[in-house]
């Protein structure tokens, strides 16, 4: 088990990690998936989050702090890409599957993948 104090700039109370939104403890719960797995470092991992936040700053992020699993998200991204594991191109269409699975998903229901969604 790793222990998430051990996690760069991870957002923590008294209790533990903080998320904001469920997809945040995915996207944390993924990254650390991925670590066990042996995809990357946590030397790796820290470079790439910290190019990812400072890119968003570059561009007019203002830091505030609730953007952070958006650059978190991001780093994942680009480290599935550059190991190998998948390619922009699958990851755009999962996205914008995702998107219309959402978009007829009624509020408060589970979203669910239909292969049309996909088209």
């Amino acid at each position: 088990m790793i222990d998430p104090a051990a996690v760069p700039g991870l957002p923590c109370d008294a209790e533990g990690p903080v998320f904001r939104e469920p997809w945040e403890a995915q996207a944390f719960a993924m990254a650390l998936a991925l670590h066990a797995r042996g995809l990357f470092t946590w030397t790796e991992w820290a470079a790439t989050l910290a190019a990812e936040i400072k890119r968003a700053q570059a561009a007019g992020d203002p830091d505030t702090g609730e953007t952070y699993y958006r650059h978190w998200l991001k780093a994942l991204e680009r480290l599935v890409t550059e190991k190998g594991v998948t390619d922009e191109k699958s990851l755009a269409r999962y996205y914008n599957a995702w998107g219309h699975a959402a978009d007829r998903t009624p509020h408060g229901a589970p979203i669910e993948l239909r292969a049309d969604d996909f088209e």
